[in-house]
This record gives C-alpha cells, sequence and structure tokens, in this order.
C-alpha cells in the first residue's frame, strides 16, 4: 500500500540506544523504519537521558533532555519550534521522564507548536492520582493518541475518558523474518541437535524467569534434549540498586533443581542482527511475566511476528496476541503450567506447526514497513486535526468581523532581499538564500511594485536605486538573438538556461508594460519600450494561458499610454480571443473556468477578460471575466466567510476534490488585484468587499488563524500549510504582500498626465 504523505519533517521523542531500555528500542526502531519507507522525509530523535555523562548516541538523536531538569524540556521544544518540525512522536511511559509520574514531559509537550501523536506503551487500569492527572494532560496535549492492544483503547475510552476518534490502534513492530527451521541458527550457538527454550529482554524479577527453571525439571523428564537460553542484562535501574543479585538467584536456583548445563545466560543487550539469531535458533518462546498489567511486551511481539511457538502467562498483550490458537496460555505464577504447556507442544509436532504458522501469517500486518505506513497515517490525521480548531476559529473571527487594519508600510525586508544584481529569489527565515540566486519573475514584480508605489503618494526615495536595478536585471535578462527573457540566474551572474518560461516572459512584458503606462522617469520608460517591443511578438506563439493573460495586463497598461498602436491593439484581440475560446472549450455547468484544473495564479485569467472586454467593448469577453472571477471567489472562500485559496499542494481538478494547501501568497494577490478591477469597472461594492476579505488573508483571518504578514520584517511568510506557516519569506510571497497592500489601500487606474518615450 503506498501512502502519500505530505510531513517531511518528524521529530522522536523518548529513550534511545544506546541506553539499555525497551523504549529505547523501539523509539529507534520506529524511527529508522519510517525513514526507511519514506526517505523523503527527514527524521530527527530527541533522547532523555538518565545520567549526566548521556550515551554516544547516533547522528540521527539530534538533541538531548537531562531527565530532572524542567529548563531541559524546554529547550528541546524551542529546538523543534526553530527547525520547522511538522509532528512530534512521542514515546510515553510514566518511569522516563522526569518529575511526579513523568509530570516534566507535559511542559514540552505545551510548548510545542506542531502536532503531537502519542504512544502510549503503558496503560494502568487503576492509575494514581498524579498518574490520572498527567494522562489527562497528554490526552489535552495530544492530536492523536496510540496504543498497541485492544485492551489499552479500551481502557483509554472507560478509564480516562478518551475521545474513540483519536485513538490510533498500531500494533508493536516486528522485524521481518521468514518462517524458517530453528536448526539454520543453532550451530551459532552451540546448540545443535537440541530443543532451545528462550526468555530474551532487560533482567528483572518481574519477568519471571524462576518459574520457567523451576519448571525444567518436569520438561526434562519427558523431552531430556532441553536447553533454556535466558537472553538479556540486568535492567540498568536493578544493577545500579541491587547489582546482579537477581541474576544469582536465578544461578543458585538451577543449581538447586539440578539444570544448571540445561540453563544458558547470555548476559548482554544484543544488537537487532543477533537478536535475529537468538530468536531463530529458538523452538519455544517463554514469557513466564508476572504481572497481568502489560498491555505491550516487545518481546512477545517480536517472536510472535516470527512464527515461534509461544507459551505465556496471561498478561494483557499475550491474551489478544495469542488469541485464535496462536500460542499457549499458562497461570501466573504457575511452574506445572509452564511445564505442561511446552510438554504439549514438544509432543504435538503438528499442533505446534499449525499455531507457529498463524502467528506468522498473523505477524505480517505488524512487519517495521507496515507499522511505518500506520504511523505516517496517523501523523497526517494529526496534522488534518490541528487545523480544524484554526478553521473555526477563523470562522468566528469573521463572524465578530473583527478589525483587521492595513499595517504602514515596512520595507526592511525588501532592502535585505536586494543587492546591485536584483531581487534574491528565496529567503531562509527572513534570510536572503544565495544558493538560489535570482530570477526574471521575482525581479519583473519588484520593479512593478516599484512603479504602483511611486505613484501612489507613498515615495520611497531610496527605492530609486532599487528600481534601476530591478530593470537593469530585466534588461540583462533579454537576449537579442532569440527575443526571449531568460529567467533562472545564479548568485554567481550567470545564466542557466537559454530561455525562459513562457510565464517569465510574459511577467517581464507586464512589468515593462506597466513603466510605459505609469513611470514619470523617462529613462527607465524608453528602455522598457525597447524591452516590450522587442519581447511582444514571441508571445503570439505561446501556448501558456497565464502567458497570454500576463501579456494582456501588459498590453493594457501600455495602451494607457499609447493607445493608438494597432498592432498592440491586434495581439491583445488575438491573445484575448484565445483565452475566450479557452473558456469555451472548459466551462460546464458547476465549473466555470478556462481549463480542467484550477493551479496558481488563477484570477490573472479573469483579470484579463475583464479589462480586454471593457476596453474593446466586448460585453462576452467581459461577462467571461465576471463571472469566471465570481465562480472563482466563491469556491475560494471557506464556510467562515473567509479566503481560502487553492491550496498548490494537488491544486484543484475537475470532479476531484481542491487541495485546501498549501495556500500561496501569489493566489491572494491574483484574486486582490482582480476583484479591484471589477470593482473599478462595475462599481458594485460586493467586490471592493471582496478585495478587503481577501487582503485580510495575510493578516489572520484565515484557515489557521495566523498571520503571514511578518510586522518586524514588513515581508510576508511563503505559504499557510496545513497546520502551520512556512516561516521562510521569499520575494514572491513578500511581493505579493507589497503589491496587494499597495493597489489596496490606493485608487487603482489613476489617470495621470505621462511624457511618451522615444520610440526607437
Amino acid at each position: 500500500m503506498e501512502i502519500t504523505t505530505n510531513t517531511k519533517h518528524i521529530a522522536f521523542l523518548g529513550d534511545h540506544v544506546p541506553r539499555r531500555c525497551g523504549i529505547a528500542t523501539f523509539t529507534a526502531d520506529i524511527c529508522e523504519a519510517i525513514a526507511t519507507e519514506f526517505p523523503e522525509s527527514q527524521c530527527i530523535v530527541g533522547s532523555v537521558n538518565d545520567r549526566p555523562e548521556g550515551y554516544d548516541y547516533p547522528e540521527r538523536v539530534r538533541f538531548e533532555i537531562a531527565e530532572q531538569e524542567l529548563d531541559s524540556y524546554r529547550r528541546a521544544a524551542e529546538f523543534l519550534n526553530i527547525n520547522n518540525v511538522e509532528v512530534v512522536s512521542v514515546q510515553h511511559e510514566f518511569g522516563i521522564y522526569g518529575g511526579p509520574a513523568g509530570s516534566h514531559l507535559l511542559t514540552f509537550l505545551r510548548e510545542v507548536r506542531m502536532p503531537v501523536v502519542t504512544t502510549l506503551h503503558t496503560v494502568l487500569n487503576e492509575p494514581n492520582a498524579d498518574q490520572r492527572a498527567v494522562m489527562a494532560e497528554l490526552d489535552a496535549l495530544s492530536n492523536r493518541l496510540i496504543v498497541m492492544a485492544e485492551r489499552g483503547q479500551q481502557m483509554l475510552e472507560t478509564i480516562y475518558g478518551v475521545d474513540p476518534r483519536k485513538i490510533d490502534l498500531i500494533p508493536h513492530g516486528v522485524i521481518d523474518m521468514p518462517f524458517i527451521d530453528s536448526n539454520f541458527y543453532k550451530d551459532v550457538f552451540g546448540v545443535e541437535g537440541k530443543t532451545v527454550l528462550l526468555t530474551f529482554g532487560l533482567l528483572s524479577p518481574n519477568k519471571g524467569i524462576e518459574y520457567v527453571i523451576d519448571a525444567l525439571p518436569a520438561i526434562l523428564e519427558r523431552h531430556p534434549n532441553i536447553v533454556y537460553i535466558v537472553l538479556g542484562a540486568t535492567h540498568p535501574h536493578l544493577l545500579a540498586h541491587e547489582g546482579e543479585a537477581y541474576r544469582k538467584k536465578l544461578e543458585r536456583l538451577a543449581a538447586e533443581r539440578g539444570v544448571a548445563r540445561q540453563v544458558i545466560f547470555h548476559n548482554r543487550f544484543v544488537t537487532i542482527d543477533e537478536l535475529k539469531e537468538f530468536i531463530g535458533a529458538a523452538d519455544i518462546y517463554l514469557t513466564p511475566y508476572l504481572n497481568e498489567a502489560q498491555i505491550t511486551s516487545g518481546t512477545l511481539a517480536y517472536t510472535f511476528g516470527a512464527g515461534k511457538a509461544i507459551v505465556s502467562t496471561p498478561y494483557w498483550h499475550a491474551q489478544e496476541l495469542l488469541a485464535g490458537e496462536r500460542g499457549l496460555l499458562v497461570p501466573f505464577h504457575d511452574s506445572r503450567g509452564i511445564a505442561e504447556g511446552v510438554n504439549h507442544f514438544l509432543s504435538n509436532p503438528t499442533l505446534m506447526t499449525a499455531m507457529r504458522k498463524r502467528a506468522w501469517k498473523a505477524g505480517r500486518e505488524m512487519i517495521w514497513p507496515v507499522v511505518a505506513r500506520r504511523y505516517m497515517e496517523s501523523f497526517e490525521r494529526a496534522r488534518a486535526s490541528l487545523s480544524v480548531p484554526s478553521i473555526e476559529t477563523a470562522a468566528v473571527r469573521t463572524t465578530r468581523n473583527e478589525n483587521y487594519p492595513v499595517p504602514p508600510l515596512k520595507l526592511d525586508h525588501l532592502f535585505e532581499m536586494s543587492d546591485h544584481t536584483g531581487i534574491f529569489q528565496h529567503a531562509i527565515y527572513n534570510v536572503p538564500n544565495y544558493h538560489e540566486g535570482y530570477c526574471t519573475d521575482d525581479n519583473a514584480r519588484a520593479f512593478i511594485f516599484t512603479v504602483l508605489l511611486d505613484e501612489t503618494g507613498e515615495p520611497q526615495p531610496e527605492l530609486k536605486r532599487l528600481a534601476s536595478s530591478y530593470l537593469a536585471f530585466l534588461w540583462y535578462a533579454f537576449d537579442a538573438n532569440t527575443s526571449r527573457f531568460r529567467n533562472f540566474m545564479n548568485h554567481h551572474r550567470e545564466w542557466i538556461e537559454r530561455a525562459g518560461s513562457e510565464d517569465s516572459h510574459a511577467r517581464a512584458l507586464w512589468a515593462v508594460g506597466t513603466a510605459l503606462g505609469r513611470s514619470r522617469d523617462a529613462g527607465h520608460r524608453n528602455l522598457c519600450a525597447l524591452l516590450f517591443q522587442r519581447g511582444l511578438p514571441p508571445v503570439a506563439r505561446f501556448s501558456s494561458p497565464r502567458a497570454w493573460a500576463f501579456a494582456l495586463l501588459a498590453i493594457h497598461e501600455y495602451l494607457r499610454a499609447f493607445s493608438g498602436d494597432r498592432a498592440v491593439s491586434q495581439m491583445r484581440d488575438l491573445l484575448a480571443g484565445q483565452l475566450v475560446d479557452l473558456f469555451r472549450a472548459n466551462a460546464a455547468p458547476g465549473w466555470q473556468w478556462f481549463e480542467r484544473s484550477v493551479t496558481y495564479d488563477n484570477a490573472k485569467l479573469s483579470h484579463a477578460l475583464l479589462l480586454s472586454g471593457h476596453w474593446t467593448s466586448n460585453g462576452e469577453m467581459f461577462e467571461i471575466g465576471l463571472y469566471s472571477l465570481r465562480w472563482l471567489l466563491e469556491a475560494q472562500t471557506a464556510d467562515g466567510g473567509h479566503f481560502a485559496p487553492i491550496g498548490c499542494h494537488g491544486f484543484w481538478k475537475r470532479g476531484g476534490d481542491r487541495a485546501r494547501f498549501d495556500q500561496q501568497p501569489l493566489e491572494a494577490h491574483a484574486m486582490i488585484s482582480a476583484c479591484l478591477e471589477a470593482h473599478a469597472l462595475t462599481r458594485d461594492d460586493f467586490w471592493s468587499h471582496a478585495a478587503r476579505r481577501c487582503f485580510e488573508w495575510f493578516l489572520g483571518r484565515n484557515d489557521l488563524g495566523e498571520p503571514l504578514y511578518d510586522p518586524t520584517t514588513g515581508g510576508c511568510r511563503d505559504a499557510l500549510l496545513q497546520d502551520h506557516l512556512n516561516q521562510n519569506q521569499g520575494a514572491e510571497s513578500s511581493l505579493a504582500y507589497y503589491l496587494a497592500r499597495t493597489e489596496l489601500t490606493h485608487v487603482r487606474n489613476a489617470k495621470t498626465k505621462i511624457p511618451q518615450p522615444c520610440l526607437a
């Protein structure tokens, strides 16, 4: 089963190997499984240290938390926040976090700004007051809760009152091992020809191993060719307080029962590869645990998935996993029952093989790749659920008519992003990203902004130099040999393509056309005239509808100054006619659009026809522009009344679901500009209100209730994602905001007497 995921940055929190702990092993395994199954995702780990010196962790562990230090949890949360982590997977066990009942973890959860998916490795049926309080907050602070057994799910609902809709039941992951004969591995341990019983895991008194040793004489009486391997180091906490007292007790017991030669202790913490060999060599796996209230056992899951015959006491996880004749259950504290279970298997090899096969087949749904996909589904649900309250919040704010004042103009970020060459394409947060260089698209937008701002009465003298840089970039981008604009330039001022896209070419024309129609700078207008005259003819051969639309906007601006240019007017007729034909070919009831999908910079298509229809007195053309714009506006209006542009992650194909995320500032500007044009041409206040509502998307009237505009820099964040904002402030996004603000706050199409350039 293939899963498409939007989640690219994942953090895991818990213990991690080389710390000797079952949670540490699980954290390492689930992280590696997801990283392997979804190689496009970046997986990092935060590990909790139970000793000051920490551990020699692998590279995957990016930060460490001191178990008993509360500030360490706060620092870890901030680390995730500034690293754009999209979801955090928390491994929960009361004993591995500091504070009463591990309550220090709650400080971390309160301060992270991303969805939380918590895997509960223990669910208590009789929690004390501290444990119940921690569980209540875990429920409140987690977007999803994962349990590994049905019993755990039932207990969460009945004992803790957790909403069943937020619980995911995902089994413990297991190694993908073939169903093979145990004799294949026995020579590795020198037990060829023996029947091998196995128990593994960190050694502690609650494992009940003494009951197996007590049972061995009765087993050996009927099946004398038996060895019992006890694999695992003593639990570190037990070792610190009691040393090897429990292991020595077991060794003495084996000697007293006369089975010392049949009991083999391997006092070490083994690697996964070594563990596979031990499991592979086992004929019967024994889990004689003493406590029923164990909701998860990783050792049981591993041997079950490997298709081993299992004899176990009936703790909760064993009851579920071994149901359906997939293993044998024996009473707690009962050596005689263990002996009878083992002898029953060994005396009935056909029965044992049948149970093994049933276990192995069921285990195919538990192998790590399958579990990794299930976890990723949970992560996606967590991210989706996080956006729901925010959408509702946005709707409430809209209903209350909360005021969103237009911020004062602040151009700090524009200056940061620009140098003598032009404006950089992208930013890392609010810092220019030199690696991505420059592009004609963004320099065209930036030049348009300088022209409009100069016209509006908010002149910025320091923009004069930047305007010249942006225009110089466009001049340098134009290749006189091909009559095409190049688009992408690296930081070394080297063009990395021979010709740019049709869209970038037409955006450059839109920029120079705007200067011809509006600029007061004679030198700029003269240079723009050269670029316009040389760059317009190739557009007749273009196939991109958006390139047609950008060129039509350029033509409109040009004709404001040179209305008598017949060749340019003919180009307008050609391009506008092509847009009309495109609409006729694709529009249908419920789909009033130019194409079979709605993608990017969408409102520019309607905008171009509005202008062309009005200035050519073509009623049909004007009406197509108007009602396609209204249809697009309605499609991008959320239930709460706020603007929710079609997301670029999938867009919207006819007959399919429209993508809600990632929402781009470019779409907001395109819609604002088109709505303002519709208002200017119809004098219908509906359109001015719509433009204002779309602009407020930048300020926080959106699906997340979060502003994309950054008042500290004056820039704009790159996208509104499903559960957070893309914090980078690239040129396209910031210029979309600057242009939208400038157009919204000033009367459009101001008539200014402009000197005509000398047309060469």
